[in-house]
């Protein structure tokens, strides 16, 4: 049976994990429940000139004004002219550049259409690097090989730690701090608006994925969020990956809960526990009414941790 792939914040179908075996696209489509042909595009003023768009797949972050438009992320192609719609109905005209947050499918599959238009595309040099070749995305009991990207999706600029854009009366920061939803991470600040867009390292949809089978790491990505913490205040705008807008509260109790899980699976590794009985243990069972499912979440964590 092939493997097919939910969405990074549904819940596990128990499917058995079956080597070489992928999903077509349109199959990862009906597991995620995507319906790309009528999705609409939903906007979220957060700052004077910055806006968060909805759809399906990542969440957006665009900064509009006179020097033209920057976009935080690309969703899907079939989304594309409806993203263009709406930001034109916010007082854009198409898309100067395009910083990635990652190089998954749902954050950057977009990209294609927008590079043809003359969009400059931005990321992390290791998201860059992943993006040129295929690669499987393991969710444990499902999987997905992501085609590597075209010519025209490919990030023209890249960045090692930080860099910086200077945009629309915008000090934007770039920051990467090692390994974390992926190899390729990148948080993007936009300073004079008090915005941050976390990609996946902040899921406000439910339990992050780590995708440890490309270099993910259940320890960075608490050492990522922690350090963009340190750079935001009580009135800090929070853009999760996936999720409602939030603060710099809930990436706290978002950290508090993956330390706490984290402690207890190396407790638990330490003590020569097993995957399965690790499963078994329920390490997250206090987080579950709020997080959902955390099957996955537990076993990417385990695999993280056990390297």
């Amino acid at each position: 049976m092939k493997r097919l792939i939910t969405s990074l914040g549904i819940l596990l179908l128990g499917l058995p994990l079956q080597a070489h075996e992928y999903a077509t696209f349109e199959e990862l489509g009906a597991a995620f429940g995507y319906d790309l042909e009528n999705q609409q595009i939903d906007a979220e003023t957060v700052a004077p000139g910055i806006h968060v768009l909805f759809g399906t797949g990542g969440n957006i972050v665009a900064s509009i004004g006179e020097q033209g438009v920057l976009m935080v992320d690309s969703q899907f192609p079939e989304l594309i002219p409806r993203i263009l719609a709406k930001i034109e109905e916010l007082g854009g005209e198409g898309i100067d550049f395009t910083l990635n947050t990652h190089w998954h499918f749902d954050h950057a599959n977009g990209n294609p259409l927008l590079g043809r238009d003359g969009a400059w595309m931005v990321s992390q040099a290791n998201s860059r690097r992943m993006m040129a070749g295929e690669h499987e995305i393991d969710l444990v009991s499902l999987a997905y090989l992501q085609p590597a990207f075209s010519h025209e999706a490919m990030p023209v600029i890249t960045f090692t730690d930080a860099m910086q854009f200077h945009f629309n009366g915008h000090t934007i920061d770039l920051m990467h701090f090692g390994p974390a939803h992926t190899t390729g991470d990148a948080a993007v600040l936009f300073r004079e608006s008090n915005v941050v867009h976390m990609g996946d390292v902040f899921n406000a949809a439910g339990y992050p994925f780590i995708d440890a089978g490309n270099g993910g790491d259940l320890n960075g990505m608490i050492h990522f969020c922690k350090k963009v913490l340190a750079r935001l205040d009580e009135d800090s705008v929070v853009v999760p990956g996936h999720g409602m807008v939030a603060g710099k509260e809930d990436l706290a109790a978002y950290v508090t809960m993956l330390e706490t899980v984290r402690n207890r699976i190396n407790r638990m590794i330490d003590a020569g526990m097993s995957l399965e009985e690790v499963l078994s243990a329920a390490p997250t069972a206090d987080f579950d009414e709020n997080f959902g499912n955390p099957a996955r979440f537990i076993d990417r964590s385990y695999k993280s941790l056990s390297r």
